[in-house]
């Protein structure tokens, strides 16, 4: 496997005042997490006190008992993460660690409707809960940060640079080098695009019905009066064809390629002004990790459910709005799982492949790094 080394040069942008702030994001992040930790419990026991009814899903709502647990277990990660700005014994340091380990996939799991609603704000269909999106937001916040300072404590811990995790002499808040531009591996390329292939069977239903077809029980007339109270943006492009999730997917498939090919790291000469310039690595990333927690998880769990309904060993699905069979919204199930897990998988191997490969280190740093090795 060929080695690239890293180049040390950088756009004008990294000089810029911000870029500087960011640079030094070992130092804040512990601050940052527990000022988010002590607000985030404020606001869950205000809602919880209030009796506010807060979202996890269109169908489930956070009980005000689990909304103290997490009020709780956001004090305890803001007390840890504060913890790791200091030299700890053994013990506290295994306390640091099982308290984050604790909190990061709790919080994770908080963020995982933020997909659906993006889709719901990009097509300007409103807001379905503001306190469940002011929610999703707020773990989404908490689950980065915590992720920072466990990465940074980590490599503390090693001897190494909190922010880049090389060995090198000097400090972390100097400028970066950055890696040239790569594809991703073969094995990396061929496996997302069979994720991908999950998407056939759901977006081709879909797409029937929007164009005036009828597939698995359900007719376009009673497609469309399902989605009668959607926005005007929506059922503009129902009018054409094109079904906003769709359109949704067909997106994610473009950050997809972006993550997978050298386009994603060097704007294109289609991006006009923006061409030759280095693409900042969180562009695609955010989006790709936000999204693809909650698609993986909810894809998973409609995978698991539509074969034990179909089987009689978890209730039948009834028929409901536009579908008028059980096994055609059971159908319709089993699709959905695998869009979604597939597009959630699909983002989550691209982006673990474009992390690896534009990881830049500080420019102190003399340590090779591999090239491709995702």
């Amino acid at each position: 496997m060929k080695s690239q080394t890293h180049t040390g040069s950088s756009p004008p942008l990294e000089d810029a005042g911000w870029s500087v702030w960011s640079r030094r994001w070992p130092t804040w992040a512990p601050h940052a997490a527990a000022v988010w930790g002590v607000l985030f419990a404020v606001v869950e026991v205000t809602w919880a006190t209030s009796g506010a009814t807060v979202s996890w899903s269109p169908d489930i709502a956070y009980a005000p008992t689990v909304q103290l647990l997490l009020a709780v277990l956001a004090v305890l990660a803001a007390a840890a993460c504060l913890a790791t700005t200091r030299t700890l014994a053994r013990r506290g340091r295994v306390t640091v660690a099982a308290a984050l380990i604790l909190a990061v996939p709790v919080f994770v799991m908080g963020m995982a409707s933020l997909p659906a609603h993006f889709v719901t704000l990009a097509s300007f269909s409103g807001v379905d809960s503001a306190t469940g999106l002011a929610q999703t937001v707020m773990n989404a916040v908490g689950a980065a940060l915590l992720i920072l300072v466990g990465m940074s404590y980590r490599r503390r811990l090693r001897g190494r640079c909190p922010r880049c995790g090389q060995d090198h002499a000097g400090g972390f808040d100097g400028p970066l080098a950055h890696p040239g531009p790569s594809i991703a591996l073969k094995r990396t390329r061929v496996l997302v695009c069979l994720l991908m292939c999950g998407l056939l069977p759901w977006a081709g239903v879909k797409t029937i019905w929007t164009l005036g077809g009828d597939a698995i029980g359900v007719t376009a007339q009673g497609w469309r009066e399902m989605n009668a109270g959607e926005s005007e943006l929506a059922k503009a492009l129902a009018s054409v064809g094109i079904d906003v999730t769709v359109l949704a997917a067909m997106a994610a498939i473009f950050l997809l390629l972006g993550l997978l090919y050298p386009w994603g790291q060097v704007f294109p000469r289609w991006t006009l002004i923006l061409s030759g310039r280095r693409v900042p690595r969180l562009l695609p990333l955010l989006p790709a990790w936000l999204s693809s927690v909650g698609l993986s998880v909810y894809g998973v769990v409609l995978l698991i459910y539509a074969p034990l309904s179909a089987t009689g060993v978890l209730p039948k699905l009834k028929p409901s709005g536009a579908f008028t069979t059980s096994s055609g919204i059971t159908w319709m199930v089993a699709f959905g799982g695998l869009a979604f897990t597939g597009l959630g998988f699909g983002l989550i191997a691209a982006a673990r492949s474009y992390s690896a490969r534009t990881l830049p280190i500080c420019a102190s740093a003399t340590t090779r790094v591999p090239a491709q090795s995702a």
